[in-house]
């Protein structure tokens, strides 16, 4: 253990924090004893020694492979965890990014999204059985309302007893929840009429689903606050509280023999946020929006700016593409764009209107110059030929019912909308569906005057760091002010570091590989 400094009590504000910042040494303020508070000593060290990490930090599965391969790598090389944006890929994407995965990273720690497709369930049978057959041994679990037999199936798949007289499951599941009565779902043993199922299908023997009581679908489970995309904009102050208490009742309960935990995402975008966040007892934090700004994501550009430039009130929520019928909404930004303006308006004629025949002339018209560039009868036929591919049972329920034709011409614009933004299409410039939180608008404020305002400097380890980084020196203040101290409001302000300065504050070995 490094030897304790001692600080006199009168010491200069910038000595204080040059003695914070040096998060591994502890020291003596006066009186006071500052413990040490390294980066990897914060959130829950069972998730760490779980995974295989060094800190408890997870980037999250953004669609559309958002959260790209190169996220992904960056996040396991820096030692935390990754999740690639499976959802709205097809399986041949999907099956080439576990390629690209398993050949770089190697024994490294990462993961693949599996999103709940009430439009689509057989497309998520086929991604939780590529999952299966290409031995993908995590799944971060997002969208879902209740459990699904892909999800259950994927979690229980090689499901046996241990040299310990434990269960053992290969596969294991993180989950994304944003109220707790799915959080609880997540908690428990797998349903009984799944099981059934499950057993019937020939996917577990009788023996394996009596053994599934034994287990949770998820050991982790993601309080997910006011966030990008799917989300119920709620507080995680109030929120993650309520899914820590859940956690204890259902762990007292059941009596897992792998103890529930908690995650916070949602928000998670300033050292101050990751501080809290700790503070509140979650095991670890995840990321979204933050990491759709840098480097490594699979944006473009010109959305990375539009990121950098967004602020907190910037955000707005617009129809899904994935639940559209269902009246579900997903955060976006609204600055530099209108699609949520646009979206909106195409659930209010949906509701509205039991055909596109029925649709007026000149709404019609609006519709077609301004989102579809293109008659409504083309945008059919052109969505109904991708769904006699994708899912023919679409395409002939659109034949038969012409409001469900119309909600399929709608979600063409939605599900595009998103992809025009990720491939920088110039001439959809106005129709960019970029999922994005207030956490986005948080970053940019903490950033302002910092070599990260600009965002081809925004690596996502090096974002990251500086969260846990700063996450570790506020709690290192925070214990002075416990105790009584007297310090400085500046000392508060936790300035983005550079690799450099990281490296000299979190010393030892290299910060990333």
């Amino acid at each position: 253990m490094p030897s304790i400094k001692s600080i006199p009590a009168e010491a200069g504000s910038d000595i204080l924090r040059e003695s914070l910042l040096r998060v591994r040494i502890p020291f003596r303020y006066g009186d006071i004893l500052v413990p040490a508070v390294a980066p990897e000593a914060l959130g829950d060290a069972s998730f760490i020694k779980d995974y295989g990490l060094k800190y408890a930090y997870a980037t999250g599965a953004m669609a559309n492979g958002i959260a790209s391969e190169a996220l992904v790598e960056a996040a396991a090389k820096a030692g935390m965890l990754g999740f690639f944006g499976s959802a709205g890929l097809s399986p041949e994407r999907v099956e080439a990014a576990i390629d690209r995965l398993k050949a770089a990273l190697g024994d490294l720690p990462f993961g693949f999204n599996l999103i709940h497709s009430p439009n689509e369930p057989d497309l998520e049978a086929a991604i939780a059985d590529l999952y299966i057959r290409k031995g993908v041994r995590l799944v971060e679990a997002s969208a879902y309302l209740g459990l699904t037999t892909p999800l259950v199936g994927y979690r229980l798949h090689g499901i046996r007893r241990g040299p310990d007289g434990k269960a053992f499951t290969p596969n294991r599941v993180v989950a994304k929840a944003s109220r707790v009565e799915v959080a609880s779902k997540f908690f428990a043993p797998a349903p009984d009429g799944i099981l059934k199922e499950l057993v019937a299908s020939g996917h577990l023997s009788a023996e394996q689903a009596a053994l599934a009581k034994e287990v949770s679908i998820a050991q982790d489970v993601t309080a997910e606050a006011d966030s990008g995309g799917h989300t119920d904009n709620r507080p995680l102050v109030s929120m993650l509280p309520s899914f820590l208490a859940l956690r204890d009742e259902l762990q007292a309960k059941h009596a897992f023999s792998m103890p529930l935990r908690v995650g916070a995402a949602g928000g998670i975008s300033t050292p101050a946020a990751a501080a809290g966040a700790f503070a509140m007892g979650a095991a670890y934090v995840l990321t979204g929006s933050v990491n759709q700004a840098c480097v490594e994501s699979g944006t473009c550009d010109a959305v990375r700016q539009m990121l950098a430039e967004a602020q907190q009130a910037d955000t707005a929520m617009a129809p899904a593409a994935d639940m559209f019928e269902m009246g579900v909404k997903v955060q976006v930004l609204k600055r530099g764009t209108m699609f949520a303006m646009r979206a909106a308006k195409l659930y209010e004629v949906y509701d509205e209107y039991p055909s596109m025949d029925a649709i007026p002339p000149a709404e019609r018209a609006f519709l077609e110059k301004n989102l579809f560039k293109a008659p409504l009868e083309t945008i059919w036929a052109q969505t109904r030929e991708f769904f006699l591919k994708r899912d023919p049972r679409e395409a002939a329920k659109g034949d038969a019912d012409p409001k469900h034709r119309m909600a399929l011409v709608f979600r063409w614009y939605l599900g595009l909308a998103s992809r025009w933004a990720n491939a920088g299409d110039p001439a959809r410039r106005m129709d960019y569906q970029v999922w994005c939180g207030p956490a986005m608008g948080a970053f940019n404020e903490w950033a302002k005057g910092s070599f990260l305002a600009a965002p081809a400097e925004r690596q996502a380890a090096v974002v990251a760091l500086n969260l846990l980084l700063g996450a570790a020196y506020l709690t290192r203040l925070n214990i002075l002010r416990v105790q009584g101290a007297a310090v400085a409001p500046e000392l508060a302000r936790f300035s983005p570091q550079t690799l450099d300065r990281l490296q000299e504050s979190l010393g030892k070995e290299r910060l990333l590989a």
